[in-house]
């Protein structure tokens, strides 16, 4: 049924909970999981600056890879760079492009109420997704 799930990944606690949820699905499913990760950078006066280290985000979905590997499951590992705030749009870009089938994702906890006032990036992927949306909480 999911023989392509887009694990998205920010290194949160939150996100942590969406591997097994990955693994699973792929694995009953005779799929492959894709860990992903959008590498925000901050737009500013004096030009663009890198929130976070590329070698960090390498070594974030190359750890959760290895964990979704270890039960069994085909993964592949992806990171680009995205302007801050449209953490979304990347993973809904990346998922389009990979031909997902699914998308699993950690979610903080918030109610509709606050996700709608916080922009949170699960509620706006659920929001514009073209494919099903697992949020793990």
């Amino acid at each position: 049924m999911f023989q392509k799930v887009l694990l998205a990944v920010d290194g949160s606690s939150h996100s942590a909970k969406a591997v097994p949820v990955a693994a699973d699905i792929a694995r009953k499913s005779g799929g492959e999981v894709v860990v992903f990760h959008a590498r925000e950078y901050l737009l500013a006066k004096g030009g663009a600056y890198a929130i976070e280290d590329e070698a960090e985000a390498t070594e974030l979905v190359d750890g959760i890879a290895s964990q979704v590997a270890a039960v069994g499951v085909k993964t592949c590992c992806r990171v680009v760079t995205s302007r801050e705030g449209r953490a979304a749009q990347a993973i809904l870009q990346e998922a389009e492009a990979a031909g997902a089938d699914a998308i699993v994702m950690g979610c903080r906890g918030h109610g509709d109420l606050a996700g709608l006032l916080l922009g949170s990036v699960a509620h706006k992927t659920i929001q514009l997704s073209h494919c099903t949306v697992v949020v793990a909480r």
